[in-house]
């Protein structure tokens, strides 16, 4: 366990090894990597433990420096652990590399399908016993996490002594196609309020849109901007400087009647998925319903209308962006991505993925738990997680439009230490 000292924390490295399959534990093993955090001057003290589950589906936890961001309140009562969730970050790898040994696009997908909350519960609740001594801990779920968090609530409420939530209340019984009935509006609003801030963006967007209808553009790490691709941009609209971030983007994109070399590497990292090709292949499966998926976001986009960039452009309208939508075009154009393209609709097709929440125990929680409800979230409708808040027995949901889904993290430790006061009884949710 290598520890080393970063400004006003000391950090410490752990490696565990799980079952990739719960059910069989004799069989195979996987490695689950997790940072635990401290504040140097309270190294040796016996503090409680908080649980770090991150967002995504994919992503790995935050790589802090120091007491940056949320961890600086975090750090004056807890140790934390940031976990890298099975195959994300330094866990054992889930990519386009990793499942090659896997011979064909159903083993893989057998493979994938253990890479969900409950998995990742799973194995929260083993590291718990190897390093909290089985005594309960506090658990922070951004995002995705929170899904994680819940999950933890119906299948272990007993590991834990208290649960924060941000931006993460899912829908308890909510298929794919509702949670993208719902958002699909919010991005057309977000859509409309960026070019409403930045109207010269609406005959910038088009321009590009327009030559890539023509013609689609390679990128510099082999993938393909395609018009489709191009209009993903749009899920930067859900964070808190998203629309500013996209406006650079679209300042100055050309380079004579081309796309410029410095816009094209501008907007390939924002488009491929090697850093979390999981994110793609359980975005849907993450969701409650047991499927199958048959790749919602895109079923429900044609149900939805109004996001055709190439009837957009014949009628003189603005070009409409996309978010937090995965569809399968990306399996063809994303190197990271394409080798997995069969896996990836074996997974579409997947009829019985078992429930991730169970009702009737969030009925019963006796967990302290508070959420923080973002009411203009892009991402996760708040629709359904009032829903799921009035169904969690004790949970006390805080509802605001002052941050967006990225509250916990550019809040400066404000969020969190709201939902510690909630959870406890010391703070009001409104």
């Amino acid at each position: 366990m290598p520890s080393y000292r970063q400004p006003g924390t000391v950090v410490t490295d752990h490696v565990f090894t799980v079952p990739l399959d719960h059910a069989d534990p004799g069989g195979r093993q996987i490695e689950v990597f997790a940072r635990e955090v401290v504040a140097s001057d309270r190294a040796a003290e016996p503090l409680p433990w908080l649980l770090f589950l991150q967002g995504g589906p994919g992503f790995g936890s935050p790589r802090p420096i120091g007491r940056d961001s949320w961890l600086d309140r975090a750090l004056t009562e807890f140790r934390v652990l940031l976990l890298d969730q099975r195959g994300t970050g330094r866990s054992s790898p889930v990519t386009r590399k990793s499942l090659r040994h896997l011979a064909t696009p159903a083993e893989q997908a057998r493979y994938l399908s253990h890479f969900r909350a409950d998995s990742i519960v799973a194995d929260a609740e083993l590291i718990r016993a190897a390093l909290a001594g089985g005594q309960p801990w506090s658990v922070l779920g951004q995002s995705f996490g929170g899904f994680c968090t819940v999950t933890y609530l119906s299948c272990a409420p007993h590991g834990l002594r208290e649960a924060f939530i941000t931006g993460g209340l899912p829908g308890l019984d909510a298929a794919a196609d509702e949670v993208y009935r719902l958002t699909y509006p919010i991005v057309a609003d977000r859509t409309a309020a960026h070019y409403q801030r930045y109207p010269g963006d609406v005959e910038r967007a088009c321009r590009v849109a327009r030559l890539l209808a023509d013609s689609p553009v390679a990128l510099p790490d082999g993938g393909l901007l395609t018009v489709e691709s191009f209009q993903t941009l749009g899920r930067l609209l859900g964070a808190s400087t998203g629309s500013h971030e996209l406006h650079y983007l679209l300042e100055d994109p050309f380079d004579g009647p081309e796309l410029s070399d410095a816009f094209l590497h501008a907007v390939s990292p924002r488009l491929s998925f090697a850093p979390a090709p999981l994110y793609a292949l359980l975005h849907e499966p993450c969701y409650a319903s047991p499927g199958p998926h048959r790749w919602a976001a895109h079923r429900v986009r044609g149900e939805v209308g109004g996001f055709d960039a190439r009837q957009a452009l014949a009628a003189g309208t603005p070009v409409p962006f996309t978010g937090e939508m995965i569809y399968p075009w990306m399996f063809d154009i994303d190197p990271a991505l394409e080798p997995l393209r069969e896996a990836a609709a074996v997974l579409a097709e997947r009829a019985d993925w078992p429930p991730l929440y169970d009702p009737a125990v969030l009925a019963a929680n006796q967990v302290p738990t508070a959420a923080a409800v973002y009411f203009h979230d892009m991402y996760v409708p708040t629709a359904l997680s009032l829903r799921t808040a009035d169904a969690v027995s004790g949970l006390r949901a805080w509802v605001t439009s002052e941050y967006e889904h990225d509250g916990l993290r550019v809040s400066g430790g404000a969020v969190l230490g709201h939902l510690i006061g909630l959870a406890r009884g010391t703070a009001r949710d409104s």
